[in-house]
């Protein structure tokens, strides 16, 4: 009470109305006999209401510390949507029109059957693998089947359920693209056996280094959305598998050419668009990284569509809609681990780099090295993930002009330093990627008697041998 007969009062004095007063106690208070008097006691009146203020802020601070941001949380359940299309149905239909007619199911059931494997070790084990505590290599047993992890249980400003399913769509797609690597001549018993054991022993812990709270983590290593995670150890499964499996029968004197464009283009112009989740999601909130994310993305596929059209155009005097759509996944790969810490100017150069880079090493390990990655897994995802890991530590600092990024990693200085870290994450996800993939292969391969059909059976079609159906009765 005593405080609102202050304010009563200093309103009066403020107010002018009277010299003195007398209100419940308050007694000759202020006087208003100069200018000075009144200032002070407006100074009185300031700290006052200063002092209420401070007052109430520990419990406003309290309410709002913990709590739950709507915003953010409809955020990422769009973008949980997003990451999804990307593989199903965007990933399936990309991969199945670059395949052969007698293998489109194959390959569109290869997708929804990795889908629902890797969902399910995800939640059985892989998720805490990924994000347990555990220690600097890999993640402890401690969330098992989301165990303690209730619909009110928090991952930062948004429900942790929805944090372990954006991740799932994640653990999702790695596996899925690896199988364009030895696409049309594996056993579906095999893909299967093969994608779940290399979702826990590889991608899991890859993702524990980088976003886990891992070695690589605490080392400042730049990876956004899943240079590293994602891309580089995709590509690098695909081009191990590739030259265990060995290559498609005929290859490469017999043209193995895409049986529908069409659908391949379909499932391009998903992943674009899904690639708005993937990058601007991987902010985990709706804010200016979210929306710079997703800008700098769509920035590097267009220039990276561009790019490989052009190259084709002075090379064979036409542009292929096949290039310009492997570019566009080239851009957008490349994108990924810069996509948080770079401008549109770096976006630029990155995308312009990928369509180049992605293209040569498209021609160089097919028609140099003999391998056949059936659809350019490490040329695009691998080279990609490398190059855009190995770029974020460029164009990240912010001393480029218009090409600036947003700032080295905590404790990181100079360019030099942070595109050093980035070198130790290639370099190290590729050893034990290579190393791990190749070892599962070994192994699986005596688990099912042989990794690949037998010739007869590559000759006539994965649709018919596989699974007794075809993709097209026409």
């Amino acid at each position: 009470m005593k405080i609102i007969d202050g304010l009563f009062c200093a309103l009066e004095v403020q107010n002018k109305n009277i010299t003195s007063f007398d209100r419940n106690g308050c007694t000759n208070l202020y006087q208003m006999n100069d200018k000075i008097t009144l200032e002070l006691q407006m100074s009185r009146i300031h700290s006052l209401i200063l002092s209420i203020i401070l007052l109430f802020m520990p419990a406003f601070a309290f309410a709002d510390d913990g709590s739950l941001n709507g915003a953010n949380t409809a955020w990422i359940l769009t973008s949980t949507a997003l990451v999804l299309l990307m593989t199903l149905p965007g990933l399936a239909l990309f991969y199945g029109g670059l395949v052969r007619k007698k293998n489109v199911l194959s390959i569109l059931m290869q997708c929804f059957a990795i889908g629902s494997i890797s969902s399910i070790l995800w939640l059985v084990l892989g998720y805490s693998i990924a994000f347990g505590e555990g220690n600097a290599f890999i993640g402890d047993f401690s969330k098992v089947m989301m165990h303690g992890i209730g619909k009110d249980v928090l991952s930062g400003d948004i429900p942790e359920s929805l944090f372990m399913l954006f991740q799932m769509t994640f653990a999702v797609i790695t596996p899925a693209l690896i199988i364009g690597g030895f696409a049309e001549r594996m056993k579906f018993s095999a893909v299967l056996l093969f994608s779940g054991l290399w979702l826990l022993a590889v991608y899991a812990p890859v993702t524990h280094w980088v976003w886990g709270g891992g070695w690589l983590s605490q080392m400042g290593v730049f990876d956004f959305a899943g240079g590293i995670v994602v891309h580089i150890t995709a590509g690098t499964a695909a081009l191990v598998a590739a030259m265990v499996v060995g290559p498609r029968r005929g290859f490469p004197k017999t043209p193995m050419l895409p049986h529908n464009l069409t659908m391949t283009v379909t499932g391009a112009g998903m992943l674009w668009v899904g690639w708005f989740g993937f990058n601007g999601g991987s902010a985990l909130a709706a804010n200016g990284d979210a929306s710079m994310a997703m800008l700098v993305t769509h920035i590097s596929a267009a220039a990276g569509t561009l790019t490989w059209a052009g190259i084709e155009w002075k090379k064979f005097g036409k542009a292929s809609v096949l290039g310009a759509v492997t570019g566009m996944v080239a851009g957008l790969g490349t994108i990924t681990p810069a996509s948080g810490f770079v401008g549109p100017g770096g976006a630029l150069i990155i995308g312009i780099s990928a369509g180049f880079v992605c293209f040569y090493a498209t021609v160089y390990v097919k028609q140099k090295l003999k391998i056949d990655d059936s659809l350019d897994v490490f040329p695009v995802h691998g080279v990609g993930g490398i190059l855009g890991t190995l770029l974020a530590g460029v164009f990240s600092a912010t001393t480029l002009g218009v090409f600036s990024g947003f700032g080295f990693a905590e404790g990181i200085s100079s360019m030099a330093e942070q595109v050093g870290v980035q070198l130790i994450g290639i370099f190290s996800t590729l050893i034990y990627t290579g190393v791990v993939t190749y070892i599962l292969l070994k192994l699986v391969g005596m688990m099912t008697s042989g990794l690949r059909v037998d010739e007869e059976k590559e000759v006539n079609g994965l649709d018919q041998v596989e699974h007794e159906e075809s993709g097209y009765n026409l």
